[in-house]
């Protein structure tokens, strides 16, 4: 066979880089080399120790001989053998000075062969799969390569993070808005756990995610190495599907499984990789998998028995009221297009704020402890409940003490907590059509449009005598609300974060072709900012994405403004900064407790946005409010308006 080709790489520009008695680490083509000047001579050795992979280059030359980093073995610095005979030298480079540079001669490169990391990310893709947010490290590096293949051949974006706590919210906001898994990627041990919370939020809100983490070598398992984490356990609470990938797995139809289960679940998957499985080469003939034919359609019609029920309920009933929860986010259209064939009501859970828009002629706002006096007026003044992926938490407090018609893709959802008259198991919009073609216009519910409009008067003129309350220590929140129903483009994505700020955005915020976004069985505090990275991946700039959050939950993640600024991501955040975690001092009061331990010592947080590279402006004085806000929307890049609140007026 013939010996391959040389190539010249140039490792310094002028050999003065380096003194005599002095090391390096180079990059030559992909190959680390460790660089050395000893007795006027330039060498170059392979990188690597051969004890345990630490890096030559960043040792020293000590009475003659190189001595690696980590565990002192020594090496000559020229040839590369080891003092005493021993057999476990370094391999060492050609190496030759031209016009003062340095150049290190290395055979032609292997041609990069196929790896069960590059199988597993083809396969993700193809699946859908193409946003992944997350951090680079020592034990993900074979995939992260993977990954970086695929993007650079345009089908996947990567996004850096500063914490995998805030890739697995971004994944899970991701999952949220558009129905499919977005993947958040981590290293071995701490890297995988800091994505937990993320991960849990993603499966209480019925949100598709993929987890990808690294993982020690195999032949390490079980001995306490460095960042052990058996992360199979330790996921297996959250994880609906939750494995280990090994060397002689079948990788595709894992990866395969993995996204289906995310999919059609509408839950969490994890796949974690062993560091030496990432850089196998692929078994011969293994190619990447699709879903076609793989996944079937979720137009699952209900049983005829409960569609009679629901449908002789909904013929008696005269006042009926529908309530959508999040779970009914991708069928909105045909709820409500049911709704005005009954000229009904339409109001929603907090999580399912914006399904209608406020200014529908029967939209009436949001239900519960988040909500407006307009949403638990009709719930009490009906005669029928006719509710649509909700989960009947106590925050939206559905009464059980009217007639309720359940309808839910997931049985476990149905009665789940309390018996409902009729419990309707299928696919929304599938089911919507049989109640329509049954119903037939049988209907003899009254049109309740002028009572909307007029219970919409008392809470508008209600919240104008509160939009006067005003205080020297700072600008109330219904102002900063009222500011952004005036500016707030009406088909953003609003990302909110968890407390006071949050309650007041449900209640005086109005929707109109908005979509929001929250951490909501969780109630996890610093979702905002993450959420709105997930969001941005998703529309990109052709919306809008504005992110609401307090000062207590911002802090959490506030690093993740330089997420917005690498990427560019055109986010805007608001941020309610009133020196305190405003809702536990609220609830320390309400529980008859003395208020301790809930102030806050804040960054100017403009200030701390424009250090980023940010667009950073501070409202402390409400008349201020409305021009700040103007000059918020009208920047064209991440911006940030921190406004100083007074905790007292929410």
């Amino acid at each position: 066979m013939a010996s391959k080709e040389t190539i010249w790489y140039k490792v310094l520009d002028n050999k003065k880089e380096l003194p005599e008695g002095r090391v390096k680490t180079v990059t030559a083509a992909h190959k680390g080399i460790c660089l050395t000047h000893f007795e006027g001579k330039f060498s170059a050795l392979d990188n690597k120790c051969p004890h345990q992979g630490g890096p030559l280059g960043e040792g020293s030359i000590e009475n003659g001989m190189l001595r690696c980093p980590w565990h002192g073995w020594d090496f000559h610095p020229c040839t590369g053998l080891p003092p005493g005979g021993y057999d476990d030298g370094v391999e060492t480079f050609e190496v030759k000075e031209e016009n003062e540079a340095i150049y290190v001669g290395l055979p032609e490169e292997e041609k990069h062969e196929t790896t069960v990391s590059d199988i597993m990310v083809e396969t993700m893709v193809n699946w859908g799969v193409t946003k992944v947010f997350g951090m680079v490290g020592h034990s993900n590096l074979g995939f992260a390569d993977a990954m970086r293949r695929q993007e650079e051949l345009g089908k996947l974006n990567f996004y850096g993070i500063r914490h995998e706590g805030a890739a697995a919210f971004a994944a899970s906001a991701h999952g949220k808005l558009t129905g499919k898994p977005a993947a958040c990627f981590s290293i071995a041990g701490p890297g995988a756990t800091n994505m937990y919370t993320g991960m849990w939020d993603a499966k209480v809100d019925r949100a598709p995610l993929l987890a990808l983490t690294g993982q020690v070598a195999t032949q390490v398992v079980g001995t306490g190495n460095f960042q052990e984490v058996d992360l199979v356990q330790a996921f297996g609470s959250v994880a609906e599907f939750n494995h280990r990938v090994q060397s002689d797995s079948k990788h595709a139809e894992l990866m395969s499984l993995a996204v289906k289960h995310a999919l059609l679940r509408r839950d969490v998957s994890h796949l974690t990789f062993p560091d030496e499985v990432q850089e196998r080469k692929a078994k011969d003939g293994a190619k990447p998998q699709t879903p076609e034919k793989r996944i079937t359609t979720m137009e699952i019609a209900p049983p005829q028995q409960s569609v009679d029920d629901a449908v002789n309920l909904i013929k008696k009933s005269k006042r009926p009221v529908i309530i959508m929860g999040h779970g009914a986010r991708f069928h909105k259209k045909a709820i409500v297009q049911f709704a005005e064939s009954l000229n009904a009501p339409v109001v929603t859970t907090f999580k399912g704020k914006g399904l209608i828009a406020d200014n529908h002629r029967l939209g009436g706002g949001v239900l519960g402890r988040s909500g407006t006096p307009i949403a638990s007026w009709f719930m009490n003044e009906s005669d029928l409940l006719i509710v649509f992926g909700a989960s009947f938490s106590n925050h939206t407090g559905i009464t059980p003490k009217k007639p309720i018609i359940q309808v839910d893709f997931d049985p476990l959802a149905l009665s789940k907590f309390h018996k409902v008259e009729v419990a309707v198991w299928g696919e929304i919009s599938r089911t919507l059509q049989i109640f329509d073609n049954e119903l037939k216009g049988n209907t003899s519910t009254i049109d309740q449009t002028d009572e909307i409009a007029e219970r919409w008067k008392i809470w508008r003129d209600e919240k104008a005598k509160r939009l006067l309350e005003t205080s020297d220590k700072g600008v109330s929140s219904i102002a900063v609300f009222d500011a952004m129903n005036e500016l707030v483009p009406e088909n953003a994505v609003m990302c909110v974060d968890v407390g006071n700020n949050a309650y007041s955005f449900g209640r005086y915020f109005e929707s109109k072709e908005h979509d929001f976004l929250m951490s909501g069985y969780l109630g996890s505090i610093g979702f905002a900012l993450p959420a709105a990275i997930g969001a941005w991946t998703a529309v990109g700039d052709s919306r809008p994405v504005v992110a609401v959050a307090g000062d207590g939950g911002l802090c959490q993640y506030l690093a993740e403004i330089t997420t917005l600024v690498k990427y560019n991501m055109s986010v805007k955040l608001i941020i309610l900064n009133n020196h305190e975690l405003g809702k536990i001092s609220k609830e320390q009061r309400a529980g008859e407790f003395d208020v301790w331990k809930t102030s806050l010592s804040n960054p100017n947080f403009a200030e701390f946005a424009q250090s980023c590279g940010a667009w950073g402006k501070r409202i402390e004085k409400q008349e201020a409010l409305v021009d700040g806000m103007k000059a918020l929307f009208a920047e064209k890049g991440p911006a940030v308006l921190e406004v100083i609140a007074d905790v007292n007026l929410i």
